[in-house]
């Protein structure tokens, strides 16, 4: 775990990474982890050399609740958080195709919600496969979700370790998103 977090430390403290941020342009992450039960998420500020955490959790919905209620709390939600916390990129794991084609097509519902907030309140949207989001974090694109939230409770030190893997792995996709900003802002100075 070590390994990991002197990663992470050596790239927030690499300057070439940091020139866009000593430039005074504010970058506030909103990692989802989207889901019709429960929907994880995690919003990251860069900050000069350090990224906070403002805030994580989980949205949790009932099953009882129809398609187009769900739909409507999940909009309604993170759109508060947008607004409230300044989010100026939205990162976001790319599904899958599992056992469930139904359960595939109806997140493609909330990845839409996500893609119209994005267009609404003009941030950038960061998508990232789930190999991806566990080779960045962990070094391994075959780790166990277990072994994904051991890396982010070392990363964010004082944070207790959720209830729901939903926010680990969105805090993982946060930090994807942070990485990916900051790598996409140097290509274009």
């Amino acid at each position: 775990m070590r390994f990991f977090k002197k990663v992470l430390l050596s790239f927030l403290k690499n300057s070439e990474y940091n020139y866009f941020f000593k430039k005074g342009i504010r970058v506030v992450i909103l990692g989802i982890d989207p889901g019709f039960r429960f929907a994880g998420f995690g919003i990251v500020k860069k900050e000069g050399r350090q990224a906070l955490l403002l805030d994580y959790g989980h949205l949790t919905m009932s099953s009882s609740d129809n398609l187009v209620t769900r739909i409507g709390i999940f909009h309604q939600f993170f759109e508060e958080k947008i607004s409230a916390w300044g989010v100026t990129v939205i990162a976001l794991e790319t599904p899958f195709l599992g056992k469930n084609a139904q359960n595939f097509l109806k997140l493609g519902y909330l990845r839409g919600i996500v893609y119209l907030l994005a267009h609404k309140h003009k941030t950038d949207l960061k998508e990232f496969a789930p190999t991806e989001i566990k080779q960045s974090v962990t070094g391994f694109g075959g780790a166990t979700k277990d072994q994904v939230a051991r890396v982010i409770i070392q990363l964010f030190p004082g944070m207790d370790m959720p209830k729901k893997e939903d926010v680990t792995d969105a805090l993982a996709v946060t930090i994807c998103g942070l990485w990916a900003h900051s790598q996409n802002s140097l290509l274009q100075k």
